[in-house]
């Protein structure tokens, strides 16, 4: 009797066992489910317009072609093209609140650079490829001449405009490391990462911090960094009359 009542115990115990074993495994694989990307991929959607909740942003009152950012297949891969002929548009993605988000990474390709291109003047204000950061800068923080401005911006537009954009460019001039305001508002300030006509028609990989780099440009104004509101892919060629194609894929925003 003895060994039939610990052979039925040892039966229990093993199955018990074999239960926790299970619900660690499941456990195990629940907590290595990795989270849903902060921004939505381009890479396996559908040609045409970029999946939601991506919006295509123009200017307001439509006053310049909007330029109509499209997904395309490329070296095997859906990636976001950016096609203007003397037009201007944006491609933007909202952070979701308290996304804690500090790295943008992200590859790009010029195929076809802008011509004449001066970002320091505003008949020379285009981008080719640009990769921007809006920041929800309390109004406190922004001078008194452009707090009023953005507040006007607003009202027009229509749309919640950020107190500061931070915004990557493909420059043709300038020199790859230049810092420097936009040539119409200091609401927004830019940062040269590639600059001239090397490399075109090839694939290159960026990882910025985001957090280090709002510093570094509007350090002027704040010490601290305020919430990621949303970014936003673009290109224009309104103010030099001229054209461009470049593209832009595996776009990722991390904590770390």
């Amino acid at each position: 009797m003895f060994s039939i009542a610990a052979r039925a115990y040892s039966i229990r115990a093993r199955g018990i066992f074999c239960a926790f074993l299970w619900a660690m495994a499941g456990a195990e694989s629940w907590a290595q489910t990795p989270e849903p990307p902060l921004l939505q991929p381009f890479a396996g959607a559908p040609e045409g317009a970029p999946p939601a909740p991506w919006r295509v942003v123009g200017l307001p009152g439509n006053k310049v072609p909007l330029l109509a950012p499209d997904i395309t297949p490329l070296d095997g891969q859906s990636v976001l093209r950016l096609r203007s002929d003397k037009s201007y548009g944006t491609v933007s993605h909202a952070v979701p609140p308290g996304a804690g988000a500090r790295f943008l990474q992200w590859r790009w390709r010029l195929d076809q650079p802008l011509a004449a291109t001066n970002l320091r003047r505003k008949d020379g204000d285009d981008a080719a490829l640009k990769v921007c950061a809006l920041f929800d800068l309390p109004l406190e923080k922004i001078p008194f001449v452009e707090r009023n401005l953005l507040r006007l911006a607003r009202r027009v537009s229509g749309e919640a405009l950020p107190g500061a954009t931070l915004c990557y460019v493909w420059d043709t001039t300038l020199p790859t490391g230049t810092l420097l305001a936009n040539a119409y508002t200091g609401r927004v300030r830019l940062h040269i990462l590639a600059s001239g006509s090397d490399a075109l028609g090839q694939w290159h990989g960026q990882r910025r911090d985001l957090q280090a780099d709002f510093l570094a440009s509007f350090g002027d104004e704040t010490d601290t960094v305020p919430p990621l509101l949303a970014i936003v892919l673009g290109a224009d060629s309104d103010n030099t009359g001229s054209a461009s194609l470049g593209f832009v894929k595996d776009l990722l925003l991390m904590k770390q």
